[in-house]
């Protein structure tokens, strides 16, 4: 299949350059003219679509070189993209920073490549002049076919940014795609934790709003359309799934301590036939009714650990579903609520041992993870791209996967079990689709077994 899909990739020279700033600058602007965007973030990360989404309103999703295979990656930019004029994604770290010190693997290169789609480089032209081209040269030089199509000349002044576009334009084939002047007022760096109060929210955007307006007047949004308008289609063949079986409820953990979510994740979930129903750990009392399986994703319990701790009903009802057999994933934050206490506030008590801060990154990055023992979602010996990112341990982290770094570094990790995976690393069921269709059959055998009359004396 193909797909005319008019896109771009916002990349930067390296972490820090403005990329976030400049995405969600032409984010906004493009919503406000009522243009239909979808956005996507290269990488794992859960923060800036859930910022794209909830703060500018534009449809969201991650496209992971990692996690995903090339006609995956196409695929899901294309499904995201549907019905959308535009595609804009926002690369990760430097344009060529991938896996390790010397690797493109994995990068917002990488990326682009895979999916055949023209690069606007972003650069911190603060306190330089003709030493801004010498750095482009570099990122243009640097691959064979780097695929940079345009520069903006972010934190630069007015002054300088025509001389500067137009000696850009005369030496190199790419476009001057305007500037971001420096404006300090509408800083980023905290941005994820303004998703937790409504101010907050309210805040967030109207600094949208003020970068948006500086970037009607300083971008050249013609050329930023042309650029987009001059990729090819897009070619790809959808997933191969079984068919949706029975349906099944499972309970999702969704509020202010559980938000990290693949929402692709949770579309495949429907997709295989089962129905989602959210609930709060934090403000329900029980389980949602009639579950046959169960999802805690990752998020920020440590942050809510007393008022977590302070809802014991829930504790127990969680505590109970589990230890009963409920099928159950538990990743990151999900799992650390399994536990029996977070930084010394009781939790689920489902599984043994506490959580508690190291103070620092702890096992961080990329791993894959491949499985000790047949379970929950498969085989021994099956494998799945993950991905760790968090500042809390566990007395036990589990042992029943081994998470493996690209250098080759390697660790025991996660508890699984027939009915159970809890652990720290993340994964996105795209990267392997097996792993959700077994989650959903183990979730049909509880439905039925929940369902079968009970012996007379039983």
């Amino acid at each position: 299949m193909t797909a005319q899909l008019p896109r771009l990739v916002l990349a930067g020279t390296n972490s820090g350059c403005g990329k976030t700033t400049a995405t969600c600058a032409i984010l906004q602007a493009l919503v406000n003219r009522g243009c239909s965007v979808a956005a996507a973030k290269c990488g794992p990360d859960y923060i800036d679509p859930m910022f794209h989404s909830r703060i500018i309103g534009a449809k969201s999703s991650n496209l992971d070189p990692f996690f995903f295979d090339d006609n995956t990656l196409r695929y899901l930019l294309a499904e995201n993209s549907r019905g959308c004029e535009l595609a804009v994604i926002e690369g990760v770290m430097g344009y060529y920073d991938g896996l390790g010190l010397t690797s493109t693997r994995a990068s917002t290169f990488a990326l682009a490549q895979k999916t055949e789609s023209p690069v606007v480089l972003v650069v911190n032209a603060r306190g330089a002049a003709l030493s801004v081209l010498a750095a482009i040269q570099g990122f243009l030089q640097f691959q064979p076919e780097s695929r940079i199509c345009g520069v903006i000349l972010n934190g630069c002044t007015a002054m300088s940014y025509g001389a500067l576009a137009a000696e850009l334009e005369r030496q190199y084939p790419v476009k001057a795609c305007g500037y971001l002047p420096r404006l300090p007022d509408c800083a980023l760096e905290s941005r994820h934790l303004g998703l937790v109060t409504a101010q907050e929210v309210s805040d967030l955007k109207e600094k949208m709003q003020r970068l948006a307006r500086a970037a009607e007047q300083t971008l050249d949004f013609d050329a930023l359309m042309e650029i987009a308008k001059s990729a090819p289609p897009l070619s790809f063949a959808p997933p191969e799934l079984p068919k949706p079986g029975v349906p099944v409820r499972i309970g999702v953990a969704r509020d202010k301590a559980f938000c990290f979510f693949y929402e692709d994740s949770l579309a495949l979930l429907r997709r295989l036939g089962a129905e989602l129903v959210d609930f709060s750990p934090l403000e329900d009392e029980t389980l949602p009714e009639n579950l046959q399986g169960l999802y805690l994703p990752g998020g920020y319990p440590e942050l809510y650990a007393e008022a977590l701790s302070q809802n014991k009903s829930m504790r127990e009802s969680v505590r109970k579903a589990v230890t009963g057999g409920l099928p159950c994933i538990a990743e990151c934050g999900g799992f650390m609520y399994l536990t029996e206490a977070i930084g010394g506030f009781p939790m689920a008590g489902a599984l043994k041992g506490v959580c508690f801060d190291t103070g620092k990154l702890t096992r961080f990055g990329y791993v894959t993870l491949t499985a000790q023992k047949d379970n929950l979602l498969c085989r021994a010996g099956e494998t799945i791209p993950a991905h760790e990112f968090h500042h809390w341990d566990a007395e036990h982290p589990g042992e029943d996967f081994r998470a493996e770094k690209p250098s080759g570094r390697s660790w025991p990790c996660t508890h699984a079990s027939k009915t159970l995976y809890a652990g720290f690393p993340h994964f996105h069921f795209y990267a392997n689709p097996s792993f959700a269709v077994r989650f959903l059959d183990a979730c049909r055998k509880e439905s039925c077994h929940a369902e079968r009359p009970q012996a007379h004396g039983d």
